[in-house]
């Protein structure tokens, strides 16, 4: 003999929030309105049930109506399933941080990563205490790694996201030169040849000798030296300190608060420079993918970095 398998039953998340409110009202008037519809589809949904369950529900006992026993049996029931249906189809609501047990995983240079560090450890201290964080030099395709989930977040200078991307700008930078006290160029004023003339450390993981001060410096027919390129900032300055070489440094506009990126060329204590070219803004953003977006402990994260990065008065929406 041949089994013919029925088909699965259709379960209609309405019938669930329909039996729910007609147990809890005992009335198909009360259930109709609690439900912003008409009696007579209540009483065509409670006519529903009672083929499906089997069982009346509801009968008539002088002008009111009373459960079964089977419908009380199901009041508890019902009324659980219509909470777990709310919770499952109501917005993302946010998270307390003090609950999150997460490690982040982020992906910045050595200068942006130096300059979150101590903003973030503080924010995760007192807020977000069973937070950890990992940070990874830029050593993956950012774009890749996203959307994989090696990494939460990126960093820096974003310039090679996948169409998916979501990408915010945190702070428009200017570049300085940055070089020890007492260097030649701290004397008198400093001019575009003098720049020139003077010896560079570059910094580029793809080990680059040039960059947009050689363009802006060619326009001018000049050429400048660099004697060593660095795959770090944190090296390059710490270069810049111990000879008379010229290293770039990220700083806030003039009139701007002092942006965190510079601290550590204070630290060290180098003394900064303008330049006197017209160099293009140096743009800090983060990069997600967007399955992160509504997620309450990515939001904490994202605005955690926002709070860390952003010099006093920026947006923090």
């Amino acid at each position: 003999m041949m089994l013919v398998n029925s088909p699965e039953p259709v379960i209609d998340a309405n019938l669930a929030i329909a039996l729910d409110a007609l147990l809890a009202e005992h009335s198909v008037t009360r259930a109709a309105a609690r439900l912003h519809t008409s009696p007579a589809a209540m009483s065509r949904t409670l006519a529903r049930l009672r083929r499906i369950l089997q069982d009346p529900l509801l009968v008539r006992a002088g002008q009111a109506m009373v459960p079964t026993p089977r419908a009380q049996s199901l009041r508890d029931e019902a009324a659980a399933v219509v909470r777990s249906l709310g919770a499952l189809l109501s917005p993302g609501t946010g998270v307390d941080p003090a609950d999150l047990r997460s490690t982040f995983t982020l992906q910045a240079a050595d200068l942006v990563g130096a300059a979150l560090a101590p903003g973030l450890l503080h924010l995760a201290q007192q807020e977000a205490p069973g937070v950890s964080f990992r940070l990874r030099a830029e050593e993956l395709e950012a774009g890749t790694a996203l959307r994989d989930g090696r990494i939460d977040l990126e960093i820096g200078s974003i310039d090679h996201v996948d169409p998916e991307t979501q990408v915010e700008e945190l702070v428009s930078l200017r570049m300085m030169a940055a070089v020890r006290p007492g260097h030649p160029l701290t004397e008198g004023p400093l001019t575009p040849a003098r720049l020139a003339a003077a010896e560079h450390v570059a910094v580029s993981r793809r080990g680059r000798f040039s960059g947009p001060l050689d363009t802006a410096l060619a326009e001018q027919n000049l050429h400048r030296r660099v004697s060593f390129v660095l795959p770090s900032h944190l090296a390059a300055m710490t270069l810049a300190t111990r000879s008379d070489v010229v290293c770039l440094v990220p700083a806030a506009p003039p009139g701007a608060a002092p942006s965190p990126l510079t601290d550590d060329a204070i630290a060290l204590g180098l003394f900064l420079l303008d330049i006197p070219l017209e160099l293009p803004p140096l743009t800090i953003g983060m990069a997600w993918h967007p399955r992160h977006t509504a997620d309450g402990a990515h939001h904490w994260l994202r605005n955690a970095i926002r709070r860390t990065l952003r010099t006093p008065g920026s947006p923090t929406t």
